[in-house]
């Protein structure tokens, strides 16, 4: 079987993989490029399992390279989809206090904000928060008008669609069984073909530690992956949420926290698997 030749093969159809993929092609539009994918479909993990909220950047440190990144990548989608008149809602969240132990976390986060240049960001009180969430309860909040929903499985279509349109070819079905470098460049093979690439992007999400092993077997390097469960709201019971609703996050965990978000039904829709428990 001949061996399949580019300038770059990038490893992953997720919208990390598919947006590297279409910018390379925006910025270069000669450069021969394959997105390798191991699924039958783009996006199947994380980009199609998350709960779709656009971020605002409020939580990380200023000046760090999160901070820098979040504003900018918000600015890029939001544009990105007024473009391409893909449906979001910039319905803005709040973050709630409900014990006296997390007010000075909600004011270091707040100062972030304001560091980190969102306008509109406020401190609001227990009284103020249950006019925007009725059945809140909290001792007071950060209101974040900047934070939204957006369904990020169209997102990964419009840019699969757009790198296709310049050129770029997506090869589902292709799991990578081995990584080899070489002065020349890089042989990528998957259980039924051989590629080979002068440059090799690994964007494989939680598989990100294996794929790099498979090249540097000393790679000091591992995913610590987190599994989220999703419930929905009976229907009787949604008036409970108008918008998103996140507590304080908890110093000793990774992660922010259980929070409620209201969501865009075409996001639903185009889950491959409906992994929602109603309660």
């Amino acid at each position: 079987m001949n061996t399949k030749r580019y300038d770059i093969i990038i490893a992953g159809a997720g919208i990390v993989g598919l947006a590297s993929a279409m910018n390379l092609l925006k910025i270069k539009p000669n450069l021969k490029i394959a997105i390798l994918e191991k699924e039958n479909k783009i996006a199947l993990h994380q980009t199609g399992n998350n709960s779709g909220v656009i971020h605002s950047g409020i939580y990380y440190k200023p000046g760090s390279q999160k901070a820098v990144n979040c504003k900018l990548g918000y600015d890029k989608m939001l544009q990105f989809a007024r473009e391409n008149d893909i449906p979001f809602d910039i319905c803005g969240k709040i973050i709630v206090a409900t014990q006296t132990k997390e007010l000075a976390s909600l004011e270091n986060i707040y100062n972030r904000g304001v560091a980190n240049g969102l306008n509109g960001i406020k401190k609001i009180s227990a009284e103020e928060t249950k006019e925007m969430e009725p059945y809140v309860q909290s001792i007071g909040s950060v209101w974040v008008p900047q934070a939204g929903i957006i369904d990020y499985k169209k997102v990964a279509a419009k840019y699969a669609e757009i790198m296709q349109e310049l050129g770029g070819e997506i090869n589902l079905g292709h799991k990578i069984t081995g990584v080899k470098e070489s002065n020349e460049g890089v042989a990528i093979e998957t259980e039924n073909q051989t590629f080979f690439a002068k440059k090799f992007i690994n964007a494989c999400g939680l598989y990100s530690d294996k794929i790099t092993k498979m090249s540097n077997g000393d790679a000091d390097v591992q995913i610590i992956p987190f599994r989220g469960e999703y419930y929905v709201l009976n229907k009787k019971k949604e008036y409970l949420v108008k918008n998103l609703i996140y507590p304080v996050p908890d110093p000793q965990f990774p992660f922010l926290g259980v929070h409620y978000t209201r969501m865009l039904m075409q996001y639903w829709l185009l889950l491959e698997k409906d992994i929602r428990k109603p309660i």
